[in-house]
């Protein structure tokens, strides 16, 4: 007996009209010049169209929320359509192996942070890939993992501060990674928890400047780099700041709870 195919539902039909509609809007942007451009900053053009950011941005405000949009916009495989699942996706519809498996798609810097800036860090499951994703092998799923963090620590207004010191073993034991786009997100996930409250910038400094006296040239590039940022005075003030915050904010979330 021959096998029939089903006939879509009303919901993939119109992610499919989604899809395309955002497609046409996005090569109707592209400028070769742009694309072109992509490669300055060690971003591969191959599967880019040259559409601006604030021009993907401004197509995901038009579209809205829509994690099945998201994914068939990933599945493309085109640079700008990855950036556009990013501000569309939604954060309480990720899988945990939805989130593995776009992880292991990074293949540059821009899909990698653009993502764990802007859609990841926002989803329940954020820290239990940290540890997970920071084991991987290629350069930018690992990357991923320090990127996540580094939102982590600049975007959860609640998560306490014990929570980011669990990760400064990793850290450190990562710092040794030489590859450029690693090695950068380590720096960038120490420099972030030094910012976020007096506590984690005491021992992000402290860590940054073990690690920049390291015999290792990765580990004491990372030290160094983080050191430039931390033994600012402006960012111990600010640190201060964003921590009164936090607290103020965490009250004020208790008292909504406890008036039900």
């Amino acid at each position: 007996m021959k096998r029939t195919s089903r006939p879509p539902t009303r919901g993939q039909v119109e992610i499919a009209a989604d899809l395309a509609a955002s497609l046409a809007w996005l090569k109707s942007r592209a400028s070769e010049s742009y694309r072109k451009g992509l490669s300055r900053y060690g971003i591969p053009n191959e599967k880019a169209l040259g559409v601006a950011v604030g021009d993907v941005q401004r197509r995901a405000r038009d579209v809205g929320k829509s994690q099945l949009l998201a994914e068939a916009l990933w599945r493309t495989d085109l640079y700008e359509a990855r950036l556009l699942a990013a501000f569309v996706g939604e954060p309480d519809a990720l899988t945990s192996k939805g989130m593995d498996r776009w992880c292991r798609d990074f293949d540059n810097w821009g899909i990698c942070d653009t993502v764990c800036f802007h859609l990841f860090d926002r989803s329940p499951l954020a820290f239990a890939k940290v540890e997970a994703w920071s084991k991987y092998k290629d350069e930018f799923p690992k990357r991923g993992a320090f990127a996540l963090l580094a939102s982590l620590a600049l975007h959860d207004p609640l998560a306490l501060d014990d929570v980011f010191l669990g990760f400064l073993p990793r850290i450190e034991s990562e710092a040794t990674d030489a590859r450029n786009f690693v090695k950068k997100a380590v720096s960038w996930a120490l420099r972030s928890l030094g910012h976020r409250s007096p506590a984690l910038h005491a021992v992000a400094l402290d860590l940054a400047t073990r690690l920049a006296a390291s015999p290792d040239a990765s580990s004491r590039w990372v030290g160094k780099d983080a050191v430039r940022d931390l033994a600012r005075p402006a960012v111990a003030s600010r640190a201060e700041r964003r921590s009164q915050q936090r607290v103020a904010r965490a009250a004020k979330v208790q008292r909504r709870s406890a008036r039900g």
